[in-house]
């Protein structure tokens, strides 16, 4: 199993991929500042003092960073989440 991250046009953004379905149907899950979701990766993402918002789609996740956040710190943090939860 492995997790590809790539870059997005937005350099506060990099979306993180699975090879794996995290979220069934055809529904995106967002999740902002102070909002919760039922889905438990997208919790423990948001709980990263690092992280602004997240958006989720099928297999993959994209991480939108705070803007005085470096991602050679933040991406290590955001991977550790996807391996707790099985990605």
């Amino acid at each position: 199993m492995g997790i590809r991250v790539e870059a997005t046009p937005n350099p506060n953004a990099m979306k993180f991929t699975t090879d794996k379905v995290i979220f069934e149907g055809t529904s995106s899950v967002s999740v902002m500042p102070g909002n919760t979701s039922e889905y438990e990766i997208m919790n423990d993402l948001m709980k990263i003092e690092e992280v602004d918002n997240v958006f989720g789609y099928q297999n993959f996740i994209t991480v939108n960073k705070q803007l005085d956040t470096e991602w050679d710190q933040l991406s290590p943090k955001v991977l550790e989440v996807f391996e707790k939860h099985g990605y």
